[in-house]
């Protein structure tokens, strides 16, 4: 019964709440998720996202993305900070119509296979390589290469996701198949 509510809360978010992004089949999102891009978001097949996480910019996000509890990503230039005479709170910010600021067009790329580690930040604009690890607790402020770890804060690549070439070799042909 617990698996039908959640396909059935599954079925809302993608039809309903969600539904002028881009949503592949195998969407699944954890309690109090939210998702907004002023836009575009794209979200490929066999998606997770867990709870308390936050879509708040134009993302595209490739298949098979596992993204923790907690996660961020978030955009770079939200409000107009260098805004003469206005306090932050009231400068113009990117959900405003006229935003005519930094980050219009900043959209942040995450590749097929991620995994995205509890309570991680991903600024606005990064692209993460296809089969790369972010740790738990990770900022990333910089581009990720492809089938790597990454870890800190900023976010500093620590090692490759595969000990060999040969064993990404096989993994990359495994998927491949699988596709």
């Amino acid at each position: 019964m617990i698996q039908l509510i959640k396909k059935l809360r599954d079925l809302y978010l993608v039809h309903i709440k969600y539904r002028s992004y881009n949503i592949k089949s195998g969407f699944h999102a954890g309690a109090r998720v939210r998702l907004w891009a002023p836009h575009q978001l794209q979200i490929g097949k066999s998606f997770y996202i867990g709870r308390d996480s936050f879509i708040e910019t134009d993302c595209v996000i490739g298949d098979y993305v596992l993204i923790a509890n907690r996660v961020g990503i978030i955009g770079k230039y939200d409000h107009n900070y260098q805004e003469i005479g206005t306090p932050i709170r009231l400068a113009e910010s990117i959900r405003d119509k006229n935003y005519s600021w930094k980050g219009k067009n900043v959209i942040t790329y995450i590749g097929n296979d991620v995994w995205i580690g509890y309570g991680a930040i991903i600024m606005g604009g990064i692209q993460i390589g296809e089969g790369s690890i972010i740790a738990a607790g990770s900022i990333v402020t910089k581009n990720v290469d492809p089938y790597s770890i990454y870890a800190g804060n900023p976010a500093k690549k620590i090692r490759d996701r595969f000990e060999t070439a040969e064993d990404l070799k096989l993994h990359k042909y495994k998927l491949i198949k699988s596709y």
